[in-house]
Formats: structure tokens, sequence, C-alpha cells
């Protein structure tokens, strides 16, 4: 092969193989970078606010001050309704509701204690309610949430340095 005919393959190559390697290098960053995350929504939830008595009114109040600004990645939102006894965060929003009736359950139901709190979940593992406070919280984790029992341990802090353990179930072990 002469030199000639060397250097026109050499180019024919050379012509051929970048483009395909910059294609590839496309393709593959474009499979390799991280998802961007889906924006949540950042508007006020849909909460209802039923009365509450002084001490319910109270204990809330000092709960809501201790609610985080984000669980993980979900920021808090404002609540139409009850801003002193309702908070959520994310989208679709996990709720936290304080105040209300004490919740009533089955003494064979599984009482789950969360970081220091003891909660009953209900049948679809989305509304869980603590058992052992002066003051009931019930804490909403959308279906879709991954280990919904995780995200309510998120509140189980504010809610034991707020609100006084009371009615404590015999299924559940205070650490």
């Amino acid at each position: 092969m002469t030199n000639d005919a060397r250097r026109s393959a050499t180019r024919v190559a050379t012509l051929v193989a970048v483009p395909v390697a910059l294609i590839a290098g496309l393709v593959a960053f474009q499979a390799l970078k991280p998802a961007q995350p889906k924006p949540q929504a950042t508007g006020p939830v849909t909460m209802p606010a039923p009365p509450l008595d002084e001490r319910q009114a109270a204990v809330c109040r000092a709960l809501l001050v201790r609610m985080p600004e984000a669980v993980r990645d979900r920021q808090r939102r404002p609540v139409t309704a009850g801003h002193e006894q309702n908070a959520a965060f994310g989208d679709p929003a996990i709720t936290v509701a304080c105040g209300g009736e004490m919740p009533s359950f089955a003494p064979t139901e599984t009482v789950y204690p969360l970081s220091g709190v003891c909660w009953v979940a209900d049948s679809t593992g989305i509304k869980w309610t603590t058992v052992d406070r002066e003051v009931p919280v019930v804490v909403t984790v959308p279906a879709g949430y991954d280990s919904p029992g995780q995200w309510v341990t998120a509140f189980s802090g504010p809610i034991s340095v707020t609100i006084v353990p009371a009615h404590v179930p015999s299924g559940c072990k205070q650490a």
C-alpha cells in the first residue's frame, strides 16, 4: 500500500471514528447523568382544623414550633387551616395533625415504638397515630412512599420532647 493510500485510509477511519465516538460519549453521558428531581408542589395543603381545647392548642403550638423545615428532601409546605395544629411536607404531602380525640384500638393491634413514641398504623399503613401521648398526633404518609414507618419516625423526636407520655399501652416499651 502506498503512502497516499495509507493516508487516505487513515483519514476515512478518523472521519468515521470521531463522530461515532462523540455520539457514543453523548449517549453514555445522557444515560449516566443523575435524574433530575421531580419539581415538588409548594402551595398550601388542604387540611381540616377541628377545634382544640386550651391544653391541646398549647401543646400543638409547641409541637409545630419544633417541626423541621424539611423531612429528607420533602420541604415544609403551608396548610389551608389550622397552622397552629397542622403541618405538611413534600408532594404528595405527608401531613401531621395534632390534637383531637384519643385513638381507640384493639388490645391485639400492633403498636410500633419508633424513636421513643408509640404508633398504631391503620390497615393501609397510610395513617399513623400516636397512642402514648396526652395529645394525639396523626401522621398521614401517602401511598407510594416506601417504608411509611421510616417517614413517621422523623416526627417522633419533636413529639417525644414536646408532648407528655400518657396512657402508654402494654405493647409499647419506652426506651
